[in-house]
């Protein structure tokens, strides 16, 4: 693996709080950005409602300054209340009157998405690193985008959910898998931001839940296990950096998304019309058969509105 200067490693990763010289630096030095992604939503009482992108941001963080790189800041505007995440709502969260989420349609994240790269690709990055700590149909839908675009963007681009990136899975069961603030997701987050997680908020053991979306084994959370898993993930995301910038000095692609414009063909002509077919699109993509009542305070954006042409309204 390439060998960064120590000076490089020690310096600051996140975009937003470095002056321009730093900047220049890093991106001499190692030409990836990091772009996470995350939604507020509740995730148990005993996790700050900003788990997905702290987590996330984090091991971006983590690997910007052990293997080179700059992250780009965090987006917590995200994908909730539409299709299988209205389903899953429904049984995890229930009737709350609040809910404290960030979400926004699956047009509106995805489009956001090509902004993003737009702004990497104009600045000369050799590699993106998409990461989403929200999870559900989203992240496979990240990995159609990023197929759809890449032939049109210069930087060679890689999405995935960061608990693919821990490849031997969380018990070492040679699998990736993730959840949603249980045990792997609080040992995460619990490593990462110390202060966002507060295991005497557990509720007692003889309450019936559900207890604002909070994972079945919580409990069995530990920081330690969750050290464990965020190191397997720096390492991992460190290598594919490397795979990424070996890919793009291949092919030293001429093509760059450079102007506003660019980037409004490039949702008109390729993503938009794909867009239906996406996951997060779908109400039911797992064909479970579930539907959520009309009097369900979930019901308003269960289903997405497309005109008659295909297109969004």
């Amino acid at each position: 693996m390439t060998t960064r200067h120590a000076d490089d490693l020690l310096d600051e990763v996140r975009w937003e709080r470095m002056f321009p010289d730093q900047l220049e630096r890093r991106f001499a030095s190692w030409p990836v950005l990091y772009q996470t992604y995350g939604l507020c939503e509740p995730h148990g009482p005993q996790n700050a409602l900003g788990l997905d992108g702290l987590k996330a941001h984090g091991v971006a963080c983590l690997t910007a300054r052990r293997h080179g790189g700059i992250v780009a800041p965090p987006d917590y505007g995200h994908i909730h209340e539409i299709g299988d995440y209205a389903i899953w709502a429904l049984d995890t969260i229930g009737e709350v009157e609040r809910d404290w989420m960030t979400a926004v349609p699956p047009w509106h994240h995805f489009r956001t998405v090509c902004w993003h790269l737009r702004i990497a690709d104009r600045l000369g990055f050799k590699a993106v690193i998409l990461l989403t700590g929200h999870y559900g149909v989203n992240y496979l839908d990240l990995k159609t985008l990023v197929d759809l675009v890449q032939p049109l963007v210069g930087a060679r681009l890689f999405a995935l959910a960061d608990f693919e990136a821990d490849t031997t899975g969380f018990d070492g069961g040679g699998k990736p898998v993730g959840d949603h603030a249980g045990r792997i997701e609080t040992s995460q987050l619990w490593a990462l931001e110390p202060a966002a997680v507060d295991v005497s908020r557990f509720p007692p053991t003889d309450q019936n839940g559900p207890f604002f979306a909070m994972g079945p084994d919580a409990r069995e959370a530990s920081r330690t296990a969750g050290q464990k898993m965020v190191e397997r993930q720096v390492s991992w995301l460190g290598q594919k950096a490397e795979e990424l910038v070996a890919a793009f000095d291949e092919v030293r692609p001429a093509v760059r998304l450079r102007s506003f414009a660019d980037v409004e063909r490039l949702w008109r002509d390729v993503v938009e019309p794909a867009l239906p077919n996406f996951l997060s699109m779908q109400p039911d993509p797992h064909e479970t058969g579930r539907t959520v009542p009309a009097e369900s305070r979930w019901a308003v954006n269960w289903k997405p509105v497309l005109s008659g042409s295909g297109g969004l309204r």
